[in-house]
């Protein structure tokens, strides 16, 4: 098997009338959740497939898209493992010591803090195209893994011993698992028969880097004001990024200001609570969307990353569980490989299954539970969030397990 770094072909190199290609593991989507789901493949004697829409050469160089990741102490132990950590640019990555969660006009704020006599942080943020480009650079040369760009999944057809997977290019693979990591919109999930719950919010989210005038402190915001919902993520230096979520409408108002009236009113938005603010990079807005598969597993197949979740962004839990999710699915595959058995067998993947909903559902209803809540304005809904902030502040245990679930390695 040809490695990524060399040999690797697009889907405009290969004819339509190639033969048949046998491989073990047919990954399908290349984002980082992918990647580091292939990465953890790497010496298993597994042959791993990666079928991506995007050119290798956008997979190399991953574009700035203005989303910083907030990674817990358990996904930093992950991408280490992975040999993904040692690939980040240090000076990119930024601690988060302190998160505080505000509502309305209240000075009031629930504070969440790591343990300062151990030096701990709750966790590091990290540009995505960053973490995109380490993953990319981590698989590179490795045995056993092929990458096919430029190419979509037309077609699966589950059977006893493999799945035979016709792509957009006419070439045909007999895969003995197909693995979905295409994102929340996840066709190759509908392909192969698995349903999913989608939730609209009804907003988009903006993001954009700033140059702040009050230290942070790396303290890190989730501020839901009436009518709008804000965080403020700290980067290194006098930055941070800038995170509004609001209906579309009001999201192109926004992107369609000029740099300074667009700093002018974000500064407005955050009531100057970190002086004026500046753009220091282009604002980017995305479409907030919450999905559920109804199955992460099926005949010779499984769910990862979002294409199994795709959570809301108030908690920052999406990316953390999408590197959960294909460390346990990789785990399973592992242990396959090593005693000989059928990767793809029910008893392994329903084990995936089972660790991977146990995790994820409370997380993805208590998500939703937060944020339809903290986003109602009427009065009866804002009495009910001030005084829930008020009790978790005042429960210092509960306070302390949420750190420590932070922290947790």
């Amino acid at each position: 098997m040809p490695d990524t770094a060399t040999q690797a072909q697009g889907a405009h190199d290969t004819p339509a009338t190639a033969p048949v290609e046998p491989v073990d593991v047919l990954v399908v989507g290349a984002g980082p959740a992918g990647l580091c789901f292939a990465r953890a493949l790497a010496g298993s004697g597994l042959s791993v497939t990666l079928v991506e829409q995007q050119p290798r050469a956008a997979l190399a160089d991953a574009a700035f898209d203005g989303r910083e990741i907030a990674l817990t102490h358990a996904s930093r132990r992950i991408l280490e493992q992975l040999g993904v950590w040692e690939r980040l640019d240090p000076a990119e990555i930024s601690d988060l010591r302190d998160a505080r969660v505000m509502d309305g006009s209240s000075a009031f704020a629930l504070t969440f803090s790591a343990d300062q006599q151990q030096g701990d942080a709750l966790g590091w943020l990290v540009p995505n195209h960053l973490i995109r480009r380490a993953a990319w650079d981590s698989v590179q040369g490795q045995t056993g893994l092929q990458l096919i760009d430029q190419t979509s999944v037309r077609e699966v057809v589950p059977g006893p011993a493999h799945s035979m997977v016709t792509l957009s290019d006419g070439r045909c693979l007999h895969a003995r698992l197909v693995v979905a990591v295409d994102s929340r919109f996840s066709a190759t999930r509908r392909l192969l028969g698995i349903g999913a719950k989608l939730r609209d919010f009804g907003k988009s989210m903006l993001v954009c880097r700033m140059q702040i005038e009050v230290p942070h402190q790396h303290t890190a915001w989730e501020w839901f004001g009436y009518g709008r919902t804000m965080a403020l993520l700290p980067l290194n230096g006098d930055l941070a990024s800038a995170v509004i979520t609001l209906p579309p409408r009001q999201i192109a108002e926004l992107m369609a200001l000029d740099e300074d009236s667009f700093g002018a009113r974000i500064s407005t938005l955050f009531e100057y609570r970190l002086g004026n603010m500046k753009p220091v990079a282009k604002p980017i807005a995305y479409p907030l969307v919450g999905v559920f598969a109804n199955a992460f597993v099926g005949e010779r197949c499984a769910l990862i990353g979002d294409a199994a979740v795709g959570m809301h962004p108030v908690t920052a839990h999406g990316f953390n569980l999408g590197l959960q999710s294909q460390d346990r699915l990789a785990a399973v595959l592992r242990t396959a490989a090593e005693r000989g058995t059928d990767i793809a067998a029910p008893s392994g993947l329903d084990r995936y299954e089972r660790g991977h909903r146990l995790a994820a559902r409370p997380l993805y209803e208590a998500t939703n539970a937060i944020t339809a809540l903290y986003t109602d304005d009427r009065l009866p809904a804002r009495v009910l969030r001030r005084a829930g902030l008020r009790l978790a502040q005042g429960v210092v245990p509960f306070r302390k397990l949420i750190a420590a679930h932070l922290t947790q390695r």
